[in-house]
């Protein structure tokens, strides 16, 4: 087997790596194939032949290793992020509502927080995986030598067309971001989206789950929600509008009232669903022949239609042993 000289060769001295690699600086692989075999016609088919691929090989997994490393350590990193956002999050709820917990149970607010943790992680961690990968591929075409400017440009192109046409989806899974970010509702919440009404069940980035109090399940996309009223945040309000009969005794009215939603505010199981003592506020309207009291009480969130459906039942007993006359439904407001 014979080589034909390169210009290099005329001039480097014989038995030396640059000689047999033809070149003034050789390759890492060309130099150890030749310290290793002191062969100038291997060396030279080494050079000729494997050298670049091998290096471009080399380089290729050597680029695809590192990714994966970085790629693991952001997941990593920002899996624990999430967690001690959420924790710190929720331990700051827990102190500043000491008494209240959302639907009174302590293994809801781990799910909201858990939900909530697992949503931002997955998408910052599609994010990173998208980055980091994305990079490596491009250095990879870039080892292979391709030119890698039209390639870029097409990848604009088609981004552009792909994001036109899907300018809904990622309208969806910014607004689920966001509202992630700001914690607006999480599972167990009750809200009102306008279009729909009920308990949270699920959060993603693109959707909310909820189940309204028919058991009707709705699949609201994030996107479409303009405004959302949340019944089960911080604390909530009971707000009973009561009619009387016109002719009953206003201040009797209000006292019985009064007497009774203070029982049960200090009553067993109600006494740390109702934060804060009851108020009348009085004559809210009069209708026909019925005068409308309303009574409010500030309660657990989630937890306005429990007090009200009790205390309810406790007004009426009360009304009935004082001998006052509910006015009918058709009368009330």
């Amino acid at each position: 087997m014979s080589f034909t000289l390169g210009p290099l060769q005329l001039f480097a001295q014989e038995g030396t790596p640059e000689a047999a690699c033809n070149s003034k600086s050789p390759s890492v692989a060309c130099r150890m194939v030749w310290n290793v075999s002191h062969n100038t016609d291997f060396t030279r088919f080494f050079h000729n032949w494997l050298d670049r691929p091998l290096t471009t090989l080399f380089w290729i997994i050597m680029i695809l290793v590192i990714a994966l490393v970085l790629r693991s350590m952001a997941h990593r990193m920002i899996t624990r992020i999430t967690l001690r956002m959420a924790e710190s999050t929720m331990s700051a709820k827990v102190r500043e509502h000491s008494r209240t917990v959302f639907d009174g149970s302590p293994a809801l607010l781990n799910q909201r927080r858990a939900q909530r943790a697992q949503t931002m992680g997955s998408v910052l961690r599609s994010i990173a995986s998208i980055v980091i990968m994305g990079l490596a591929f491009f250095s990879v075409l870039g080892q292979i030598g391709l030119n890698l400017t039209p390639v870029l440009a097409s990848a604009t192109v088609i981004g552009m067309a792909v994001g036109f046409g899907a300018q809904n989806i990622v309208k969806d899974f910014l607004a689920g971001l966001f509202m992630l970010l700001e914690d607006q509702y999480g599972v167990g919440d009750v809200i009102d989206v306008g279009s729909a009404k009920g308990t949270v069940e699920a959060v993603t980035l693109r959707v909310t789950r909820m189940r309204d109090v028919n058991g009707v399940v709705w699949y609201v996309p994030n996107g479409e929600i303009k405004k959302v009223g949340n019944e089960s945040q911080n604390w909530g309000r009971t707000v009973l509008d009561i009619p009387v009969d016109i002719g009953e005794d206003v201040e009797k009215v209000k006292e019985i009232m009064k007497r009774t939603a203070d029982e049960l505010s200090v009553a067993a199981t109600w006494d740390e669903i109702i934060l804060e003592e009851p108020s009348v506020w009085g004559v809210q309207a009069l209708a026909g022949d019925a005068v409308i009291v309303r009574i409010v009480l500030k309660t657990a969130p989630g937890r306005q239609a429990d007090v009200a459906r009790e205390l309810r039942e406790r007004v009426k007993k009360a009304f009935d042993e004082a001998g006052i006359a509910v006015a009918s439904p058709a009368a009330g407001p």
